[in-house]
C-alpha cells in the first residue's frame, strides 16, 4: 500500500544535464519513470493541494466552487481522509506537487459504501502530460485493496477533455443532470461517470 511518509532525500546525480534521483524505491511508493511519484497526501501539502484546485476555479470547467478556497476552509475536509478506506493522493515531481487525486464518500448510506466518488486535479503546467491518467489508473488498480467496487466521478459536460479520459480508462456514461448548475449565469450540465471494478 501507498505509505504515508516523504521519502528520504535522494542522492542526486546529474544526467544529460538534469538532476535525477537514485533513491532505492520505498514499498509502498508507487513511482511511475524516473520523474513522478504517487503518495499519501499531508497536511504540509495542503497548500500545494489548494493552489492547484484554486487555479482550476476561473475556468468554470472543473469545479463548481464560483470563489477561490483557503487551507484553513479545507483542513475538515483533507481530515475526513483515510489512507486505508477513502485516500488522498498526490502526485510529485522533484519535489513539487504537480496533481492530487481524492476518495470520498458517495453518498452517507451504508449499501454504498462500496462506491466511492474520486476528483483529480493537476497543475496547469503539468497537464496533458499524463498526470491525471497515472492517477486514475492508479485509483483503479488500488480500488479492490481499499474494498472499492465503484468508481463515479461527476464532471461537468462542457469538460470534453475530462470526459474523454474518463472514458479512455472504461468509465461509462451513466447519468445525466441537465442545468444543474449556474456559472455566471450560465447553466450547466453535470454527467455522471462510472465504472465498476472487480475484486479479487
Amino acid at each position: 500500500m501507498i505509505i504515508n511518509m516523504r521519502a528520504p532525500p535522494p542522492h542526486l546525480s546529474i544526467e544529460q544535464g538534469t538532476a535525477r534521483s537514485t533513491w532505492p524505491r520505498q514499498a509502498g511508493t508507487l513511482e511511475f519513470g524516473a520523474d513522478m511519484v504517487i503518495r499519501d497526501a499531508l497536511e504540509s501539502d495542503l497548500p500545494a493541494i489548494i493552489d492547484i484546485y484554486n487555479a482550476t476555479v476561473p475556468t468554470r470547467i472543473v469545479t463548481a466552487e464560483l470563489e477561490p478556497t483557503t487551507v484553513e476552509a479545507r483542513l475538515p475536509w483533507f481530515r475526513e481522509h483515510s489512507p486505508d478506506e477513502h485516500p488522498f493522493w498526490v502526485a510529485e515531481s522533484d519535489y513539487r506537487i504537480i496533481g492530487w487525486l481524492d476518495f470520498k464518500k458517495f453518498l452517507p448510506r451504508c449499501a454504498y459504501r462500496g462506491t466511492a466518488e474520486i476528483s483529480v486535479y493537476v497543475d496547469q503546467s503539468f497537464r496533458r502530460r499524463g498526470v491525471a491518467r497515472r492517477l486514475l489508473e492508479e485509483a483503479i488498480a488500488r480500488a479492490p485493496c481499499l474494498g472499492i467496487t465503484t468508481l463515479v466521478g461527476l464532471i461537468f459536460t462542457h469538460n470534453e477533455p475530462s470526459l474523454k479520459l474518463f472514458e479512455r480508462l472504461g468509465f461509462e456514461r451513466w447519468g445525466f443532470l441537465p442545468r444543474i448548475a449556474r456559472l455566471d449565469e450560465i447553466e450547466r450540465d453535470l454527467t455522471i461517470m462510472g465504472r465498476h471494478i472487480g475484486i479479487g
